[in-house]
């Protein structure tokens, strides 16, 4: 397990904007509902918009705040559930059973949902906004994973201590088919991350490099896995990077 239910995402770098942020329910083209949280600025004046996919246990407190944190900071931002076909619209709090759910997801259904958060943030920005990913845990995988599909139109991936070793649907791990991603991307990872060895990471960075992909691969030597929660003081300074590595890759990807 990623985050549990007292974790909370670190404020980001520079003054807090107004935001607001409200829970929903989005509809995939299969008929599938799934709970998403959509924050976005006061002003609706912003320049990027990102989806948020959340750790092995699906949309809970730590990715609504972190939301609300992005609309902070000027990005629209819409956090989505992964089990609305297996568990429905129950909450995602530390008493719910994930793993069964996990086991029966499918790249080809999740991306389906994705396409439902797209489909929620141009209707709300009919004019259209680059469109970024970040995941954290199972979430980085999938993020880079979806990195892989050319028809998502994405600006630009990131994967917070994305895992090397899962195989959704048996068409290989993120390290196996690193040459197929398109998109930039960027990769956050703790050196000190007893599930993700550094050996992975660096083999990771390697694949990136012999397809051109443009990225960014950073290791934080001491950090575990999680380490971006405001409540690992020791890592402040960690976080604190890590949101403006975020940040800055966003802006750095805004097309003209």
């Amino acid at each position: 397990m990623c985050y549990d239910d007292n974790a909370r995402p670190p404020l980001p770098p520079g003054e807090a904007g107004p935001a607001h942020g409200h829970d929903g329910v989005l509809t995939a083209a299969d008929g599938n509902q799934f709970a998403a949280y959509l924050a976005h600025p006061a002003d609706h004046a912003s320049n990027a918009q990102i989806i948020i996919y959340p750790d092995v246990r699906g949309l809970h407190q730590f990715y609504k705040e972190l939301a609300l944190r992005f609309a902070e900071a000027g990005v629209t931002a819409i956090a989505i559930d992964y089990f609305g076909r297996t568990a429905g619209l129950t909450p995602r709090d530390d008493s719910f059973e994930f793993m069964p759910h996990v086991q029966q997801m499918k790249i080809e259904s999740f991306t389906q949902d994705v396409r439902a958060a797209q489909d929620e943030l141009r209707k709300r920005n009919p004019s259209g906004q680059a469109t970024f990913t970040v995941g954290f845990c199972m979430g980085g995988t999938l993020s880079f994973t979806t990195g892989m599909d050319t028809s998502l139109g994405f600006a630009g991936v990131i994967g917070f201590y994305a895992g090397m070793s899962r195989n959704f649907g048996g068409a290989g791990t993120i390290l196996d088919r690193a040459a197929e991603i398109s998109y930039p991307s960027l990769g956050l990872f703790g050196g000190a991350d007893q599930g993700i060895p550094v050996s992975n990471v660096q083999e990771f960075d390697e694949k990136l490099n012999a397809t051109g992909i443009e990225h960014t691969i950073i290791i934080y030597e001491n950090a575990p896995h999680s380490f971006f929660d405001r409540k690992y003081a020791e890592f402040a300074s960690e976080s604190a990077d890590a949101w403006q590595q975020v940040l800055s890759f966003i802006n750095a990807h805004i097309p003209a």
